[in-house]
């Protein structure tokens, strides 16, 4: 598997407005963009940061993953987000491994990436996601 870079870091938020005052008025970071992942009851905001992004993981009803996170742990670290060159690859990799998966085929995720995540109990209880970016037209 060719990981190319951390993605983002991703942390689950009570109050995506008041986490959006933090990252841009302490630390000067803008908000590039917001979106809806209604399926699955969650807003994410994204700040991007060098090559990297912080992003921001509110759920929109109680029973979304990220609300359950903060309900159990409070605002913090939710995910990090690894680059994959080929994500399908990746995820027969892991699978040889016998990595368990959450998602066991690519997803469609923030800025229309294909993502899916690792189950966090063979990786020492972080949550990792995998993102492959959308391919870019050629012409």
């Amino acid at each position: 598997m060719k990981i190319r870079r951390i993605e983002h870091v991703a942390i689950a938020v009570s109050d995506m407005g008041n986490m959006t005052a933090v990252l841009r008025d302490l630390f000067g970071l803008k908000l590039d963009y917001v979106e809806d992942f209604l399926p699955h009851k969650t807003r994410v905001a994204l700040f991007p940061l060098g090559d990297s992004a912080i992003e921001l993981v509110q759920g929109l009803g109680p029973e979304a993953r990220s609300a359950k996170w903060v309900a159990e742990r409070g605002q913090s670290l939710f995910h990090i987000c690894l680059e994959v060159e080929d994500i399908d690859s990746a995820l027969d990799e892991l699978r040889g491994k016998g990595i368990k998966l959450i998602h066991d085929a690519p997803v469609v995720g923030h800025g229309q990436c294909r993502i899916a995540f690792i189950d966090p109990s063979c990786t020492g209880n972080v949550l990792f996601e995998l993102a492959e970016p959308p391919r870019q037209e050629t012409q």
